[in-house]
């Protein structure tokens, strides 16, 4: 393997030896010359001991490792790791006749940093978060066509918004493989949507809350449901096969509000349960009369995607929170989650603890949520723990 050479200081590899995948530039002591973003390097202790290979970039992460062993990184090793990928998910009994979605791939929880792969039915969507997942994408692709069989008919490359800092990357969202008559109809636990990986956010649907929307769909009968930040609709459909009297979704987007009507609509047809809103998450709650709803669901998105946002999200989480306890009938439930991995458990559930506070309410916390084992933590990485939510009952 004749990779260019990083070369540690000394007693920096302390945090490899605990198999963290991550390398800061600040370890850094030497690095051969004329070495670009996104190429295969292998890192050597400041003794000159082989340590790790992975993925060079420039900032302040600077190598994202993919093996702590002296190995090749060529079509074989990308056969092995997603073969053990889906091996995971099979072996949880994530594949069936009623789920044709998940995730395959949840970047350094399957030992694969900077990647993201998720599958709908017959397609599988490439994201990359990294200059070296993004160079790799084509052997990527043919990895995934050999480890998935015949079961895969198409691969969408969607990496546009995720790489956006590297000017003439040419991370063009666009077809890898297949792209000519393509299935639009994917299944989560026997219910049908519509996933857009095309235009949708992320990779066209929020496969993370599988395992939630169904915990919710067991406390929706009777009913009067608030999806908020709706999106594509997930909650509110299952909302409505769990029995609830009306479900009403609200998002910013009228894009996203259509594409939630269309998901409602090719599950339950011309049923007037069902209403969505085009509005401003904010505004809709300070408009609602109390008791219009008995169950809501906050799921918005990341308010802190970096570290240095996190006093504001929480004052955000705070605030919507607060909004939510105000308005819910009384013995009304209220799902309420933040995506930020900048945001920890403790941070969250404090947030939430002060809107209860503030609307003098009597609060109870009835389940503590997370991301679903499609998205597993790697051990040695606790950063990659970033779905939390709560379930709680309010008086």
């Amino acid at each position: 393997m004749n990779y260019k050479k990083i070369k540690l200081k000394p007693k920096k590899e302390e945090s490899l030896k605990r198999f963290h995948p991550w390398i800061f530039s600040g370890a850094v002591q030497h690095k051969d010359n004329d070495l670009n973003e996104g190429e295969v390097v292998n890192v050597y202790t400041a003794g000159n001991d082989f340590i790790a290979v992975g993925h060079y970039q420039i900032g302040s992460i600077e190598v994202r490792v993919l093996s702590f062993e002296e190995e090749e990184i060529n079509l074989d090793f990308w056969k092995r790791r997603l073969s053990t990928a889906l091996e995971l998910r099979k072996s949880i009994g994530l594949l069936s006749s009623g789920n044709n979605s998940y995730r395959l791939v949840h970047g350094e929880g399957d030992f694969l940093p900077g990647l993201i792969i998720d599958v709908y039915a017959e397609t599988a969507v490439i994201q990359s978060h990294s200059v070296g997942m993004h160079e790799s994408r084509t052997i990527i692709c043919e990895a995934l066509k050999a480890v998935m069989g015949g079961t895969l008919k198409n691969i969408y490359y969607k990496s546009e918004t995720t790489l956006p800092y590297k000017a003439g990357l040419g991370a063009e969202n666009e077809y890898l493989y297949g792209g000519k008559d393509v299935s639009e109809i994917a299944l989560e636990n026997g219910l049908k949507f519509y996933p857009d990986w095309v235009k949708g956010q992320k990779t066209g649907f929020f496969v993370d809350q599988r395992d939630n929307r169904a915990l919710l769909e067991k406390y929706a009968e009777n009913r009067k449901v608030l999806n908020m930040f709706c999106y594509t609709g997930g909650f509110s459909f299952y909302a409505m096969r769990g029995g609830a009297k009306l479900v009403h979704s609200v998002d910013s987007s009228s894009k996203a509000v259509m594409l939630t009507n269309k998901n409602v609509e090719i599950n339950f047809p011309h049923d007037d349960r069902h209403e969505a809103f085009a509005e401003d998450a904010f505004k809709f709650l300070g408009n609602i009369k109390s008791n219009d709803y008995d169950l809501i669901i906050l799921d918005p998105p990341a308010f802190a995607k970096h570290r240095g946002a996190i006093k504001n999200a929480l004052q955000g989480y705070k605030r919507l929170n607060a909004a939510a306890f105000d308005k819910i009938a009384s013995g009304g439930i209220v799902f309420t989650f933040s995506c930020s991995q900048a945001i920890s458990k403790e941070m969250f559930r404090l947030a939430v603890f002060s809107a209860a506070a503030i609307s003098g309410r009597k609060v109870r916390i009835l389940d503590q949520l997370n991301q679903p084992a499609d998205h597993p933590v790697n051990i040695y990485h606790p950063e990659g723990e970033y779905l939390k939510g709560l379930v709680l009952y309010v008086e």
